[in-house]
C-alpha cells in the first residue's frame, strides 16, 4: 500500500545518552587530583564486586537497570558472559564513547550500548521466547524489598508514576538463577530485608542470593528461610541484626565478603 518512501534527515533523539570515558580521559582522571569516592559510591562498589562473582565463563546472564548492570565491569579475568537485554540484544557490549552512539543500539533501560563480535539482534518477541525457554543462566536485579522466603518486590511503589513491570517476572519466572543486589537499608534508614513483602510483588519465592553492602544471604527455599553466608568487612553480626527485619540463620563457616578484583 505504500506508494513512495524517502530517507528522513531529522536525527533520532536519544532518551537516556550513556557513554564511557575513552583510555586516555582515565589516564588524565587518574593523574589528576580526585576527590574521594562517597559513601554510596562505596557501598555500590562493595555490592557490584561481590555479585561479580557470581558470573562464571560462557553464561547467558540479564543485568538488571542501574547497579545490576555494573556487575559486568569487573568480571574475573578469563571470564567471558554474553549479556542479554529484554529489547532484544544478545552479545552487549560497553557503553559506547562520547559521540559514538547510536539512537538504534539502546538496551531495555534505555540506555545507549554497543554490539560485540558474534553479537545478535532480534525482536523482543524472540528475546522473550530466550527468556521464557529457560536460556538465561543468571538474572541480576535490583530490589526495593526482599523477604526471608525469597519473596520480591522490585517494579513499583503504589501512587507512583510507572511505566510498566518491564521485564522483571519473566526473568524471575524463567528458571534462571536470581541474584538480588540491593542496599540493606532504605534512605529513611528502614531494613530492605524483611518478614514479608508489603509493596506488590515481582514473584514469590524466587530469589536465591541476596547481596547488600553489609552481606551476603543465600535463600534457602526448601525451609523458605535466609542463610548469612557472608558479612562485610567491619559490619558486626550485632549491628547486621539491628538493621536486618528479617529472621536468618548464620551459616557455620560464615566468611568475609568476597568481591572480584576492582
Amino acid at each position: 500500500y505504500i506508494n513512495a518512501f524517502g530517507q528522513m534527515n531529522v536525527e533520532k533523539k536519544i532518551e537516556r545518552i550513556t557513554t564511557s570515558k575513552r583510555p586516555e580521559a582515565k589516564e588524565e582522571e587518574e593523574g589528576s587530583t580526585s576527590k574521594a569516592p562517597s559513601e554510596a559510591a562505596m557501598r555500590r562498589e562493595r555490592i557490584v564486586r561481590r555479585a561479580a562473582l557470581e558470573l562464571k565463563h560462557g553464561m547467558n546472564v540479564n543485568l538488571g537497570i542501574g547497579m545490576p548492570t555494573l556487575a559486568s565491569n569487573h568480571l574475573p579475568e578469563g571470564v567471558k558472559v554474553m549479556l542479554q537485554s529484554e529489547n532484544g540484544l544478545l552479545g552487549m557490549g560497553p557503553y559506547p564513547y562520547p559521540g559514538e552512539q547510536n539512537a538504534d543500539l539502546i538496551n531495555a533501560g534505555k540506555e545507549t550500548v554497543t554490539t560485540l563480535p558474534g553479537s545478535s539482534i532480534f525482536s523482543s518477541g524472540e528475546s522473550f521466547s530466550m527468556i521464557r525457554g529457560s536460556h538465561i543462566d543468571v538474572t541480576i536485579l535490583g530490589a526495593l524489598e526482599v523477604a526471608e522466603n525469597g519473596d520480591l518486590a522490585n517494579w513499583v511503589i503504589p501512587g507512583k508514576m510507572v511505566k510498566g513491570m518491564g521485564g522483571a517476572m519473566d526473568l524471575v519466572s524463567c528458571g534462571s538463577r536470581v541474584v538480588v543486589t540491593t542496599d540493606h537499608c532504605s534512605k529513611k534508614g528502614a531494613s530492605k530485608i524483611l518478614k514479608s513483602c508489603s509493596l506488590p510483588l515481582t514473584g514469590k519465592g524466587i530469589v536465591d542470593l541476596i547481596i547488600t553492602d553489609l552481606a551476603v544471604f543465600e535463600v534457602d527455599k526448601e525451609k523458605g528461610e535466609l542463610v548469612l553466608t557472608e558479612i562485610a568487612e567491619g559490619v558486626t553480626l550485632e549491628e547486621l541484626a539491628s538493621k536486618t527485619e528479617a529472621t536468618y540463620r548464620v551459616a557455620d563457616d560464615l566468611q568475609t565478603m568476597r568481591a572480584a578484583a576492582a
